[in-house]
């Protein structure tokens, strides 16, 4: 609805569906979707929970619907970002220009958790680190997107926006045929194309797999997924072995040699010999390997300062310094507990922020101050003394809600959107993105291990 409380125009066609539907008929809808995901086997697993680890991943009907006015401003912050992140990224990788203009404290970058001295002076195939990203947005009460943070390292969630796309166009065919949907079916060949656009080996067809920690990983339906859709092998650490600087995959036929890895494992576990030596998910002399330029990993190792929550603070400078541009997406005001007036002004506000942990995800290491308690607050109060440099705070944002399937009723349900990020030869963004709900009444937390659940999102075409 708009402020006026009346249907927005390009909400029209979705609106008059579900209006003309029996309760008997959106009961029977859902029960089709449900049917459908426990059948392809979309689920997500929850670690540490006493009522199972792996579920089916909970799914809204309602579609949230984006017109493509709004989708151009988005898709162009979003290339904007990237584009700047991994100028970013090169920098701190080679001469470090930012950090001795003083455009960002050197003390940033090199006390950021992910970020690889190691790897100072390895040029990366194309200059390009981030290859895939997922951008986390928000919308405020004013209807701005804003840019909650960005995920270059290994970001989940794609796999779940072609199935939600799928199932919908099976329980809703109609729908389809009248909203004019933009398609999200080309991500895994477009996905597959950065890949081989990276191969340092130049043939025709570069050899791709995709590294997953294994079935226990908690996003080892979407490594499944994307690499049966790309057309690629899903390996394991023990599958590759290294010899004289080239990775090879241990096949049926004998060792063939890989071109690129699309990793979905985190800088610590890629190799015993350089990272963590307890690691038995990596495959030992990777990183030699990487540093010879045999083969290519996406995403490249150490770009996971480039996601760390302090150094998402100083994005605005970063679009200003390598593109002298302004951005055109916004983002939440951060304030950093290793400045003191930021830490001062953090301390005596906590019941009103929401405080998280610079390298946290999947909205763990985190306080929001108004529905904490304050024996949590003491406790983060202790953190952030402990460890300044671990923290950001920001204001709460009640971000937009969306109308969402509620024991057989609807009511608003707060929502962010995950969009992603493709830079290869060009630079794509998939037209919708995963849109993450809080299914919890008044809740602001989206993640699936949270309680969240997502919808389709449908971006229009003109």
């Amino acid at each position: 609805m708009d402020a006026n409380g009346c249907v927005r125009p390009y909400y029209q066609p979705v609106a008059e569906r579900f209006s003309r539907m029996s309760p008997e008929e959106l009961e029977q809808k859902v029960k089709s979707l449900e049917l459908l995901f426990l059948k392809q086997g979309v689920t997500f697993t929850v670690y540490g929970d006493e009522r199972g680890t792996e579920r089916v991943f909970p799914f809204d009907p309602v579609p949230r619907v984006i017109p493509a006015h709004e989708w151009e401003e988005v898709e162009a912050g979003l290339i904007q970002r990237i584009t700047a992140l991994n100028l970013f990224l090169y920098d701190i990788y080679h001469e470090q220009k930012i950090l001795k203009d003083g455009i960002i404290p050197a003390e940033v970058v090199h006390s950021a958790a992910h970020f690889r001295p190691e790897f100072v002076g390895i040029n990366v195939p194309r200059d390009t680190y981030i290859h895939v990203c997922g951008t986390d947005l928000i919308r405020d009460q004013d209807g701005r997107y804003l840019v909650l943070e960005d995920n270059g390292r290994c970001p989940s969630g794609v796999s779940y926006v072609l199935e939600n796309r799928a199932a919908m166009k099976r329980v809703f065919p109609q729908l389809f045929g009248t909203s004019g949907v933009r398609s999200v079916d080309t991500y895994p060949a477009d996905l597959r194309s950065v890949l081989q656009y990276i191969a340092p080996r130049q043939t025709a067809h570069p050899v791709c797999v995709l590294l997953t920690p294994g079935v226990h990983n908690s996003a080892y339906f979407e490594h499944s997924f994307l690499a049966r859709q790309m057309g690629i092998e899903i390996v394991e650490g023990r599958d590759l072995v290294v010899l004289d600087g080239f990775v090879y995959m241990r096949t049926t036929h004998g060792l063939q040699q890989v071109d690129v890895i699309y990793r979905r494992i985190d800088d610590d576990f890629l190799d015993p010999k350089v990272f963590r030596k307890d690691s038995m998910l990596g495959v030992p002399g990777l990183v030699d390997s990487v540093r010879r330029g045999n083969v290519a990993l996406a995403n490249a190792i150490g770009t996971g300062v480039a996601d760390d929550k302090v150094t998402y603070a100083y994005v605005p400078e970063m679009i200003q310094y390598y593109l002298g541009q302004d951005p055109i997406l916004e983002q939440v005001p951060t304030y950093l507990a290793w400045r003191d007036g930021d830490r001062k002004y953090i301390l005596e506000n906590l019941p009103k922020l929401v405080v998280k942990a610079a390298n946290e995800s999947g909205g763990y290491g985190m306080l929001i101050g108004p529905q904490a308690s304050k024996a949590e607050i003491e406790e983060f109060r202790g953190k952030i003394l402990a460890n300044p440099r671990n923290y950001i705070a920001q204001p709460v944002v009640y971000f937009s809600q969306h109308p969402t399937l509620v024991d057989g009723g609807f009511e608003g349900r707060h929502v962010d959107l995950r969009p992603f990020i493709l830079c290869g030869e060009t630079t794509k963004v998939l037209p919708g993105g995963l849109t993450r709900v809080a299914l919890t009444r008044g809740s602001i937390v989206v993640n699936s291990s949270q309680g969240g659940g997502s919808k389709d999102t449908w971006v229009l075409a003109d």
